[in-house]
């Protein structure tokens, strides 16, 4: 029972912890239908910068803020390639995040930072008793203020052409809306969660490191299926609850396969292959192709 109790603090607590990076590609991929491969280094990027700014002596909340704005221009800077300069939405994507490889070892100065003798956010709750519930409380009000602040701004007029935007790009662009605009302040606040996302786990797991963000976007894209499937989720805000449900569940499912003796070297070659059954499921039991939904919504 214990074994069994760890595991599903272990899942709540990393599910909860990557799941803004699930909001950011439900943005992207679900809202905007942009594959943005940009992800896997705005995690990285919202990782180095909090950990540059804690060792420079800095307040952690200060670290943090400053990962969220650098981390949308990042997913703006994507946006621009492929709206101004007419460059492929995945080569785009592509581009930024080699940039950014260069960038994150600039800001860290080398390949890892450590934080385990700096204060971080997560400090006050070392020498609390409930530790562990008082971290999954914190990362808990992060995640669902996002989602409701998400949820919100989709409602909007401009949230609703963001929508229109990915759902039909020609349509909304005949009532004299600026899908370029659209398409760029989408990523932005996409990339921004996945950096806020970075900054959070790097400070919780005690380092930064050049590599942590490897996958990033297969991760955030097997969670949105996984919760999508569960749900039937037809709504945003459904849409949006089923990203930290799958969230959840991926990491339930990861921390299950590791305690079974699933080698962490085959973690990225698992969430393959798990994506693939989930986009080819459909296919495979009707017996003609489907393929994943990614208009708007």
């Amino acid at each position: 029972m214990e074994i069994l109790l760890g595991i599903f603090q272990i899942s709540l607590e990393q599910g909860l912890a990557y799941a803004l990076v699930a909001l950011g590609i439900v943005i992207s991929f679900r809202i905007l239908s942009f594959p943005d491969l940009t992800v896997d280094g705005s995690f990285v990027l919202g990782g180095a910068v909090v950990a540059r700014m804690i060792v420079l002596g800095y307040q952690p909340l200060t670290g943090v803020v400053l990962a969220i704005f650098i981390g949308f221009a990042a997913g703006c800077a994507t946006g621009i390639l492929n709206t101004r300069l007419k460059i492929n939405s995945l080569l785009a994507g592509i581009l930024i995040m080699t940039i950014l490889y260069s960038v994150n070892l600039r800001v860290m100065g080398r390949s890892n930072t450590p934080l385990l003798n700096n204060v971080t956010v997560f400090t006050p709750f070392e020498q609390m008793e409930m530790r562990w519930l008082s971290i999954v409380l914190f990362f808990g009000l992060i995640v669902f203020t996002c989602k409701f602040l998400t949820d919100l701004f989709l409602h909007t007029q401009v949230g609703l052409a963001m929508r229109a935007t990915g759902d039909n790009e020609q349509m909304i662009r005949t009532l004299g809306v600026n899908t370029d605009n659209m398409t760029v302040l989408g990523l932005g606040i996409s990339n921004a969660f996945v950096a806020l996302s970075g900054a959070l786990v790097a400070q919780h797991q005690g380092f930064a490191d050049i590599g942590m963000g490897i996958g990033m976007i297969v991760t955030g894209l097997a969670a949105i299926i996984i919760g999508e499937t569960l749900l039937k989720a037809k709504s945003v805000g459904m849409n949006t609850f089923a990203a930290i449900v799958g969230s959840f569940i991926y990491r339930l499912t990861v921390t299950v396969g590791l305690w079974l003796g699933l080698a962490p070297t085959d973690l990225k070659m698992a969430t393959g292959a798990m994506v693939i059954l989930a986009l080819g499921f459909p296919a495979l039991k009707k017996g003609k192709e489907e393929r994943l939904h990614l208009r708007g919504i």
